[in-house]
């Protein structure tokens, strides 16, 4: 049987976004990093139960020149030092206008990750804070899940679930999970 992953964004779902005038944005800096408590071992649980965790993250400062890559790396090596379940780190580098296949809100991140894994998308979830997460989660075809944030940026308009939290997502996976088991 196909394994089944969970989608993660990054800022805003693991960590905790920075906020300038409603809108997220990245930490700039490793120290500035919060992850949000008890994470690791909701999602250690749900790793258990076979779930492949795959963080799919935009980092488009790199491509602007306004955050070096290394910090990028760092800030994800920070994440996996707190959340070791964690299988997988994807990120795109690329600004808005680039064109490439993997920026959400395409599939491109979501598509290679479930080849990697050989991950059944529609078993799947994504679990984001922003509509292009949660667009990229539907043309994946996996289920979705938005953490309303209430940014000041439209929201998405068509989701599986709307939350209010990153640990509200991961208690609805953990109920579906155990009704496919039985």
């Amino acid at each position: 049987m196909r394994m089944r992953a969970i989608f993660l964004d990054r800022d805003g779902v693991l960590n905790r976004p920075v906020i300038r005038e409603g809108k997220s944005y990245p930490p700039a800096r490793v120290e500035d990093v919060e992850v949000y408590a008890g994470l690791h071992e909701r999602l250690q649980r749900l790793k258990e139960r076979g779930f492949v965790l795959i963080v799919v993250t935009n980092q488009p400062d790199v491509a602007r020149g306004t955050t070096p890559r290394e910090t990028v790396e760092g800030i994800n090596g920070l994440i996996a030092r707190e959340i070791p379940a964690i299988d997988r780190f994807m990120v795109c580098f690329h600004d808005n206008n680039d064109g490439c296949d993997c920026r959400k809100p395409r599939p491109g991140m979501l598509i290679a990750g479930a080849a990697e894994y050989d991950v059944d998308l529609e078993r799947s979830y994504m679990v984001g804070d922003r509509r292009s997460d949660i667009e990229a989660g539907i043309a994946a075809g996996s289920r979705t899940i938005f953490i309303d944030r209430a940014y000041r940026e439209p929201p998405p308009t068509q989701y599986d679930y709307r939350v209010s939290s990153t640990l509200e997502a991961l208690t609805i996976i953990e109920s579906e999970s155990e009704h496919e088991k039985s």
